[in-house]
């Protein structure tokens, strides 16, 4: 059976560090968001969530930074293809 891949504490600090950056520019979107949308009176208070996308694309991205570290498993036959392929 195949080994688990425990991520290294550099990897999980670069994990930590795209979250807090995720958190804090998002949070900074949905505000700007927010306050365009009460400026513009022709809206009504009624305006395209544009921050939706970023967030939900970027949200992406961090879920696969997550399982990428964390739901890594060894390969056993990377050593023979490596053998394989030097020649």
């Amino acid at each position: 059976m195949a080994k688990k891949i425990t991520p290294t504490a550099k990897q999980r600090s670069k994990l930590i560090i795209h979250a807090v950056i995720f958190l804090v520019v998002n949070v900074l979107l949905w505000m700007f968001y927010d306050k365009g949308a009460l400026l513009i009176e022709s809206a009504k208070g009624i305006a395209y969530p544009w921050p939706a996308w970023i967030t939900a694309a970027w949200a992406l991205a961090l879920i696969g930074h997550w399982a990428a570290l964390f739901t890594n498993y060894e390969d056993p036959g990377n050593q023979e293809y490596l053998r394989q392929a030097k020649g």
